[in-house]
């Protein structure tokens, strides 16, 4: 996923002949994705700006670069446009995330080299490496949360559970989930979303690692433990919009956020992925031991290296604070929220009803899907979970595909508002059609392919109204997610328990019907009063 990132690379040398496209495969190690890395960065600035070429002065640098980095430059001082899959992109992303980690120690020193002495701080964008850290939090975010929906199987007939019980097991997390998304909101508009959202992985980390312990003690001690665990993982989503809605320029909003958000994705992926593995070789406890200890790694880069806004940073460049403030709302914290503004706007409503539509189907599959494919599908735990993989590694590409295409039609003139309204309605419409094949389906593989291809559509999403709250108030982004996201967890507590009651009267075609009627809702609402306009300022 790391090949999807924004950093479209084609610069050389004036008067060097073009390289060929074998040359472009440099040492990402190095920071020399293609060309030389200033070159890099001065066409990702040029880039963000939407075609306006801006550069910077550097001829003492290139003074100075004689010897093999003459060699380097003139070989590979030119690559062709190559999008989003250039693989000198992937060794610039590699190059800027280790100078993020390591920066200063002596071993990144001594890794670097040479290659390093050109390299000034903040010659890379910061802003990227801000959108690869918190992509990387949503990875362990969904990775701490999916692995109870496999799990729950091993625990349910240890502990004698009903399908109601399960139902209510899966929907406590959502109870202190609903707890915190509007005050993760406003917590992180008014001290910044850094402490809010290193609070939040700390916070979940140590509910899931307590969790065996938990079911031990008796069915209410799991529930608060869950109940925690949402706690934590509420104020995630408000304090990453409100870092991203100062970090990142309009221009690169769309990217970003499906960035970010196929960190969940893929959380997921290696949620399902790694669990039945571990549960069968060191039994279901281990799942929530070793996946909560790995937000320990994760808070001691982000409390080091992070800042909630390029004000804040003072290694950050002049020119790249310059870009990003001029196309951002001040990095400033609010003072005050206004709520009757805010709850006055028909927009935020439409963002608020389609985030609940959107919600109580995106939650089912994430909860009950593993559960779908044991009962209906017959496949054996081990099965379940890797065949889950697939419809959440559809989303992770489809996000970032998304993003693209949405950037794309902005920087050609569409206006921000048809380009949400577009990718939101095949976000509702692409899972409600293809919910209704499965009643007509009988092979397993059509069944997985048919769930794959709906939550690969439920992906555009990301840039629609998943962005849509930095469009329309960028100083409140935090706030306003917590509001819409208030509904999208209420969808998720009743969706999820209301899924095991139909499951135990009813059919899984039951469970479907209602997730289509309220994606066609979601559409309607959506087209009718959303924008893309700022209109809270």
């Amino acid at each position: 996923m790391l090949y999807l990132l924004p950093l479209s690379v084609s610069c050389r040398v004036p008067g060097s002949p073009p390289a060929p496209r074998s040359r472009r495969f440099l040492d990402p190690g190095g920071g020399r994705g293609v060309g030389d890395g200033l070159c890099g960065v001065r066409v990702f600035r040029r880039r963000a700006l939407r075609g306006t070429d801006v550069r910077s002065n550097t001829s003492s640098s290139s003074s100075s670069r004689k010897g093999r980095h003459d060699d380097a430059r003139h070989d590979g001082g030119a690559a062709g446009h190559g999008g989003y899959g250039d693989d000198g992109d992937a060794g610039a992303l590699l190059a800027s995330v280790r100078r993020l980690l390591f920066s200063g120690s002596a071993d990144a020193d001594a890794a670097a080299g040479e290659d390093e002495e050109d390299d000034e701080q903040g010659q890379f964008p910061k802003r990227w490496a801000i959108v690869f850290l918190c992509f990387s939090a949503f990875l362990l975010c969904n990775m701490d949360r999916v692995n109870m929906s496999i799990a729950i199987l091993p625990m349910s007939a240890e502990f004698g559970w009903n399908p109601q019980t399960v139902g209510l097991i899966q929907s406590s997390f959502f109870w202190g989930y609903l707890l915190t998304q509007i005050a993760g909101g406003i917590w992180a508009d008014t001290v910044g979303g850094k402490t809010v959202l290193g609070f939040g992985v700390i916070w979940w980390s140590i509910a899931t690692a307590l969790t065996p312990f938990a079911a031990k003690l008796g069915l209410p001690f799991l529930l608060v433990t869950r109940a925690f665990m949402g706690v934590g993982e509420g104020v995630a989503m408000p304090a990453m919009n409100n870092i991203l809605s100062k970090w990142v320029p309009v221009s690169e909003r769309s990217r970003s956020l499906a960035l970010v958000y196929s960190g969940m994705y893929l959380g997921s992926v290696t949620g399902l992925a790694f669990s039945p593995l571990l549960i069968h070789n060191f039994g279901w406890p281990s799942v929530f031991y070793s996946f909560g200890s790995l937000g320990v790694f994760w808070f001691s880069t982000w409390a080091s290296k992070a800042h909630s806004s390029p004000l804040e940073d003072p290694g950050i460049s002049a020119e790249e604070k310059k870009l990003i403030t001029s196309q951002t709302t001040g990095g400033e914290p609010v003072k005050e929220i206004p709520w009757g503004l805010i709850l006055s706007k028909p927009p935020v409503w439409a963002l608020i009803v389609s985030h609940f539509c959107h919600n109580w189907g995106t939650f089912i599959l994430l909860t009950w899907m593993p559960t779908y494919y044991n009962q209906v599908l017959k496949f054996n735990l081990t099965e379940s979970g890797l065949f889950c993989v697939l419809p959440w590694l559809t989303m992770a590409v489809s996000a970032n595909f998304g993003g693209w295409i949405a950037d794309t039609l902005v920087s050609r003139g569409l206006s921000v508002t048809t380009v949400r309204k577009i990718m939101q309605s095949i976000g509702f419409l692409g899972p409600a059609f293809f919910l209704t094949q499965l009643s007509h389906i009988d092979s397993p593989a059509m069944a997985v392919l048919c769930m794959a291809c709906s939550q690969g559509t439920d992906a555009f999403s990301q840039s629609g109204l998943y962005s849509n709250h930095q469009d329309i108030g960028p100083r409140y982004a935090g706030v306003l997610l917590g509001l819409s996201n208030t509904a999208g967890v209420l969808a998720g507590v009743f969706g999820t328990a209301a899924t095991g009651y139909i499951l135990q009267h009813g059919s899984w075609d039951d469970v479907f019907k209602v997730s289509v009627v309220l994606y066609l809702v979601g559409t309607l609402v959506w087209n009718l009063f959303s924008t893309g306009e700022k209109i809270i300022d």
